[in-house]
């Protein structure tokens, strides 16, 4: 079962499989929604998703398929993936992840792997998103709840003052708790700390 939101992509996919013996395509849709339904309908043993589809994400399809008898193993075929996402991927039990800007050969030995029941997780997309993770969990682990609120503002262009306004707390307050975040991250400056508070949101 092959789903994107993105006609010509989708008709390319189901050229590219519908040629080999091996495969058998069950079933395209648009949607994050219609694929679900697809994949428990047609009991298709092997989907090929998009992470971003209108109605439900490949990350929610996938977690719902958990949740069912469905025997599908996923494979997520897609344009750009955050590190957030790779890491939701390989807890809720992705077979395979692969960018659309992978040769199409690479595409079928992915489907040949996971059809084996080897999973697809290359280390050069895997490792670095799941070490950029832990990092992000570090720093964000040593910060408060109050302190991550403040970078995060920080990022967004806020003076002091705006920030103290906003969380209602007086400005000498925010430049304490400034103190405290620099202290911690080990920087000096709020240019260091909104990159990478701008980072968190990002990954």
């Amino acid at each position: 079962m092959i789903a994107d939101d993105h006609p010509l992509v989708l008709t390319a996919l189901r050229d590219l499989i519908a040629v080999q013996s091996a495969f058998e395509v069950s079933g395209v849709a648009s949607t994050g929604t219609e694929a679900l339904d697809l994949i428990l309908r047609t009991e298709a043993n092997l989907a090929i998703l998009d992470i971003t589809m209108p109605g439900m994400s490949g990350i929610e399809v996938l977690q719902a398929l958990n949740r069912s008898p469905s025997p599908a193993r996923i494979i997520f075929l897609t344009a750009t993936i955050t590190d957030a996402q790779i890491v939701d991927a390989i807890v809720a039990g992705v077979w395979g992840i692969l960018r659309k800007e992978s040769a199409p050969d690479t595409l079928l030995d992915c489907l040949h792997t996971v059809s084996e029941m080897r999973k697809w997780l290359p280390p050069d997309l895997i490792q670095p998103a799941l070490a950029r993770r832990a990092e992000r969990d570090r720093v964000q682990g040593s910060l408060t709840s109050r302190e991550i609120q403040i970078a995060e503002l920080i990022a967004e262009g806020h003076p002091n003052k705006v920030i103290a306004r906003k969380l209602q707390v007086s400005e000498g307050t925010v430049k304490i708790h400034l103190h405290n975040i620099y202290q911690k991250l080990h920087m000096d400056n709020r240019t260091t700390l909104a990159a990478k508070a701008l980072s968190w949101r990002d990954r």
